[in-house]
């Protein structure tokens, strides 16, 4: 695994080893003494996974304190426009970045604690995998309002749930420490 790129501080976008031959490919997407390489201490708690029609848009998700998480995402099939807002204090607050994943680019994202995450859709059935660091927990999930902190998302109405339309404005966040 290689890093192609640090999207913002500590979010690293990978290219993992891909090995192919006459039947086909075999990807591995996460090896803990490579991450621990590249500067990841990471430790597996939960992976699960989301499958999502065209123009849906799934964010801006992160957990507060004291369950702030990281991830690890991909793309297995399809195609998304993974996007990252920084909350955490500091110069950084409020910057974004993209980058597109998708199953034939096989890339991989580290997204690390104080990063809301999120992403558009660019094909039906895309299917994301998510491995945190830490367990989910209902009381710290939280979220930024899609449209609300300048991201140019190339669509005007996208399919969203209805918790994600709820969610409050980057202006109405109130940094969680991180």
């Amino acid at each position: 695994m290689k890093i192609i790129e640090e999207l913002l501080p500590g979010c690293l976008l990978m290219e993992p080893q891909i090995f192919t031959d006459h039947r086909g490919e075999f990807v591995k997407t996460f090896h803990d003494d490579t991450m621990h390489s590249l500067g990841v201490d990471f430790n597996l708690h939960e992976e699960f996974y989301s499958v999502s029609h065209k123009n849906v848009l799934r964010g801006m998700h992160f957990q507060s304190e004291p369950h702030a998480h990281a991830k690890i995402v991909y793309c297995l099939t399809g195609a998304v426009m993974d996007v990252l807002l920084d909350l955490r204090s500091g110069q950084y607050f409020g910057k974004t970045r993209s980058a597109t994943l998708s199953g034939s680019n096989k890339r991989i994202l580290y997204i690390p604690p104080g990063i809301a995450h999120g992403f558009l859709s660019l094909q039906d059935h895309s299917l994301m995998m998510y491995k945190t660091d830490v367990h989910h927990v209902p009381a710290a999930d939280c979220g930024i309002r899609w449209d609300s902190f300048g991201f140019d998302w190339g669509i005007s109405q996208p399919l969203l749930s209805e918790r994600d339309m709820a969610h409050p404005t980057l202006s109405q966040f109130a940094s969680a420490g991180f």
